[in-house]
This record gives structure tokens, sequence and C-alpha cells, in this order.
């Protein structure tokens, strides 16, 4: 059910929901200072058309069925849910009706931080993944671009606090990104919910 607040984006080929005030502010930075002090950041080479150099960002995988996952070369290991990531992960279950296997969690440092153009559609995720991704502390700027039609474009503020979810067919047809900027602007942390068969 969406509540005035929210959004849904109208948005060809995709399901994509946005839930700004997920987060009261109090939770939202509370979660944000606890989850960068307390979660083991990791920083993996990933591999791109050939070349490898360091991901401009960093990584933690945490599950609860104990499967890896992989992307870009890259396989990841999960760690069990803390408190505060379940505390999390109840919250956004209870909200989109789903139980969710894994979370990849990503702390962007600065505006030199970034996640290149993609979908998130490895075979792992099955046919049509849900994903529900959680943000706190920088805002920052999410790009979506139709894969065939170049003229359908979507930016969106993922604020302090929110709950971003696409489901359905959106990764068949949509790339998403968090693009560098030369902005002056602090560290975020996303969670992003998913199902691993």
């Amino acid at each position: 059910m969406l509540f005035p607040e929210d959004i849904l984006l109208d948005l060809p080929d995709s399901d994509i929901k946005y839930y700004p005030d997920f987060f009261n502010k109090e939770e939202a930075d509370a979660y944000f200072n606890s989850l960068l002090k307390h979660i083991n950041w990791q920083q993996d080479d990933i591999t791109v058309f050939g070349k490898t150099y360091k991901q401009p960002r960093l990584t933690a995988l945490f599950g609860n069925n104990g499967k890896p996952y992989s992307y870009s070369n890259i396989t990841m290991h999960p760690h069990v849910f803390t408190e505060e990531l379940q505390q999390i992960k109840d919250k956004v279950e209870t909200k989109v009706n789903t139980k969710f296997t894994t979370c990849l969690a990503n702390l962007y440092r600065n505006g030199n931080d970034s996640n290149g153009w993609h979908a998130d559609n490895e075979k792992e995720l099955g046919k049509n993944p849900i994903i529900a991704s959680v943000s706190f502390g920088a805002e920052r700027y999410f790009h979506l671009k139709h894969r065939h039609d170049k003229s359908l474009k979507q930016k969106l503020l993922l604020q302090h606090g929110s709950l971003l979810l696409m489901q359905g067919k959106t990764q068949h047809h949509w790339l998403h990104q968090i693009a560098k900027t030369k902005k002056d602007i602090g560290q975020r942390i996303n969670l992003t919910f998913r199902i691993i068969k």
C-alpha cells in the first residue's frame, strides 16, 4: 500500500517504489553511525572490460543461508546478520511482504566513490528479482536509464532513511548507477536486500 508521501515511479517496463521517510531522522542517524563503526568494510579488486582496479566503494555481505554472491568477477561470502541489520531487514520485509536472504552493504566514502551502470540480474537472484535498497547518510542521486529506449531516463535523490524498491521486470529493462560527483559530500551507507536462490 502506498501512502501520499510515497512515490511510484511512472516508468514503462518497471515496478519501482520510493519511500522517502521509511526511517525517521533519529533512527537513520543511529543506524548510520553504528553501521559505519561496526561493519567490517572491505575493498575488493574489480575487473571491467579486462582491466582490474580497486572497487570505488567499500562493501560487506550478510546472509542467513550461507550462499555467496558474485558480480563483476568478485565472489563475496556472507557474514551473519548483526542485530541491527536484522532489525532493519525485519522492517523492510514487513513493508514489502517479502523475506530476504541476503544484504549487500555499500559504503560511499565521498563523491569519488560510485557504482557504474548495471542491473541486478545475476542468475542467483532469480528471474524477476526484488531488490530493497535502504539509504543512510549523505544524499546521492540514483540514475536510471532504459536499456533499449535511450530517451527514457530518470534521476532520483535518495534521502537519509529512505527505501527504494525495485521488482517485477525492472532489472530486465533498466540499468542504474550512483555516479561520481565533484560536490563535497559526506559518507553514505546503502543496504541492498535481495533473495539469493
